[in-house]
């Protein structure tokens, strides 16, 4: 026997990716090249490698479900000064949370904090990381999918929400910036959705997975802690954060990450991980805080996704419908094809792997805004991500 709710998940898109590409032959002449996983592939920091070697010794001991108190000290200081946070307002221990990863948390909030008997829903944004959905499903709620267009520059449309499914929402999934759209939700937005999640007594968990990745070093995305404080909601009530060493710190091995805001919260989580079996590993937690304690590689990260972007986009400007995200690394540009049909021929003629919007969206509100675009993770090295625009380019030209 197995749960009847697992014959909901649809196919991973990546799964639906190998499927669209099962016959066919690539060119032989030309190497692999690959934008269509949102894989860091720049080279982890050495300060992790060896803060890892240097503690294996942690290996002989349990760790705690909490971490230890230096690295809930280590986060919460992060957060503090990257998000503006009144001094003390985050407390090590009570509002922080370490975590596997964060696909593995933003999945586990949902079983923690939903009350499958009240005909849950949860709100989601479209297209979306499919972690969310999956997730909803499993905790028994219904997925209500808020449409990303450009002509709401790839924001959800929260305000077509309809009141009842606002009275029915346990849970609203947030990221910002977007993935695919690069998309940043500012203040004012974040507020309003704070200000909702009180009135209609909703959690609202926020994947800032790729929020250390944008482009103007004096512009920063904000966050939904950072919105709470300057609201006042000083407890972060109703309010969870989700942040990765994986993007920021090109560590996606290291599997690092924690959730962070209302204690309350954080207290049930404590209590579901234990029992889930979800701590951390002593090296892990060691490497993390180096990392988090050192911003001179992040910043030489986002210089170097600003040199990629700014290259491919040169190449592709001209050829594609696109432009450039406020975050992260990918590209989401409107294709003269429908987009399975484009990643087909691309992958076909010029052994360029992409990935199809659609398969990173659902039908809502008649129509799949993930429909006729594609995703471009622009991760590789920069010679390979130009080489791959250039071959983009080859390929509409044909078209």
């Amino acid at each position: 026997m197995t749960n009847p709710d697992l014959n909901q998940l649809q196919a991973y898109p990546f799964e639906r990716l190998a499927q669209l590409f099962k016959e066919v032959v690539p060119s032989s002449s030309k190497s692999p090249l690959a934008l269509s996983i949102g894989e860091p592939k720049h080279a982890t920091p050495g300060l992790i490698v060896e803060a890892v070697i240097s503690h294996l010794h942690g290996l002989a001991t349990y760790p705690t479900t909490r971490g230890t108190a230096a690295f809930r000290e280590t986060i919460a200081a992060w957060l503090t000064g990257r998000f503006h946070l009144p001094v003390e307002a985050i407390d090590p221990e009570r509002h922080i949370l370490p975590v596997n990863g964060t696909r593995e948390a933003l999945f586990a909030i949902a079983q923690c904090t939903i009350d499958s008997s009240k005909a849950p829903v949860v709100i989601i944004p479209n297209p979306f990381y499919q972690i969310y959905e999956g997730a909803a499903l499993l905790a028994g709620a219904q997925p209500y999918y808020v449409n990303c267009t450009a002509e709401n520059h790839f924001v959800p449309d929260y305000r077509a929400v309809p009141q009842q499914v606002w009275q029915r929402c346990q849970l609203l999934y947030l990221c910002s910036p977007g993935n695919p759209t690069g998309a940043v939700l500012d203040l004012d937005t974040l507020t309003e959705l704070i200000e909702l999640s009180q009135r209609f007594d909703f959690i609202i968990a926020a994947d800032e997975c790729y929020s250390e990745i944008y482009f103007d070093e004096s512009a920063p995305p904000p966050g939904l802690l950072q919105a709470a404080a300057q609201s006042g909601l000083n407890d972060f009530h109703r309010c969870l954060v989700f942040h990765s060493l994986s993007k920021r710190s090109n560590a996606p091995g290291l599997r690092s990450g924690f959730v962070a805001g209302d204690s309350q919260l954080i207290k049930q989580f404590l209590r579901y991980r234990t029992y889930h079996g979800c701590a951390m590993p002593p090296p892990t937690q060691a490497a993390s805080i180096a990392a988090w304690n050192d911003e001179h590689h992040v910043i030489e990260n986002r210089r170097r996704y600003r040199e990629k972007f700014s290259a491919v986009l040169d190449v592709l400007g001209s050829a594609l419908s696109l432009s450039s995200p406020m975050a992260g690394f990918y590209l989401w540009p409107k294709t003269p094809i429908a987009d399975p049909d484009f990643a087909r021929g691309l992958y076909q003629q010029e052994n360029v792997l992409v990935l199809p919007g659609r398969f990173l969206a659902r039908e809502a509100n008649g129509a799949n805004p993930g429909e006729q675009r594609i995703r471009l993770a622009l991760v590789a090295p920069h010679d390979e991500c130009v080489e791959a625009a250039w071959r983009i380019r080859n390929f509409i030209n044909t078209i």
